[in-house]
């Protein structure tokens, strides 16, 4: 039976695991400096500072996410990884022994995801690698399908962006319009989209409900 495409984008991450061990280069980021940026723009995701709220980091990596939360004084948030890479999942339970790690594709998996507040997917879409950009658009609608399933409050994840000199090939830059479609009559009608931040990407926050009133006031 043929594997499917995606898992050749898992590869590549797992060679940069076997060539950098740790750190941003490991999950293929170029600083450290843009990663924490990228967890500062994910963690925005969570309304009010919830700090009761139970939360997926899906495609963790090293986990450094959670290091991440802790440094930003949000460790009460009650933090789960799930990484599809065994190589991955090992060496985050190394470096976090007392923080729950599941290993499982969600969509091949007979293994239903558990339910959580937020998920955040933070790289997850950024990178195609040889999968044509329609079939890793088929790839994200199936994916973000299954996981806004489990997804009781908030989800965010990025994308590279379309407000950008040059795209790379072996990057994901779908445009906008077809993606907010696609949100908008398959998941969710609440969804915030931001490209401020800096970096040559896009994130985007799915929500189950509107934002509240208070919540609204607060921001204006």
């Amino acid at each position: 039976m043929r594997e499917p495409a995606y898992l050749k984008i898992v590869s590549h991450y797992e060679d940069c695991l076997k060539r950098h061990h740790d750190g941003a280069l490991a999950v293929d980021w170029k600083s450290e400096r843009d990663a924490n940026i990228r967890y500062d723009v994910m963690l925005g995701v969570v309304r009010n500072g919830d700090p009761r709220a139970t939360l997926l980091d899906f495609g963790c990596g090293l986990a450094a996410l959670k290091s991440h939360m802790e440094n930003r004084g949000m460790s009460a948030l009650q933090y789960t990884g799930l990484d599809i890479s065994q190589k991955f999942a090992c060496s985050a339970r190394a470096l976090h022994p007392d923080t729950e790690f599941l290993c499982y594709d969600v969509l091949e998996s007979h293994m239903r995801l558990p339910s959580f507040d937020y998920v955040i997917m933070n790289g997850v879409f950024t990178r195609r690698h040889d999968m044509s950009a329609n079939d890793m658009e088929s790839y994200l609608h199936r994916l973000l399908g299954v996981v806004f399933e489990a997804c009781g409050v908030g989800l965010a994840f990025n994308v590279m962006s379309k407000a950008v000199d040059w795209e790379c090939k072996c990057l994901f830059h779908p445009d906008p319009g077809r993606l907010i479609d696609f949100i908008s009559r398959k998941l969710t009608r609440h969804f915030i989209v931001r490209n401020d931040y800096g970096l040559y990407e896009t994130t985007y926050y799915l929500y189950r409900e509107p934002c509240s009133d208070e919540a609204i006031k607060a921001t204006t």
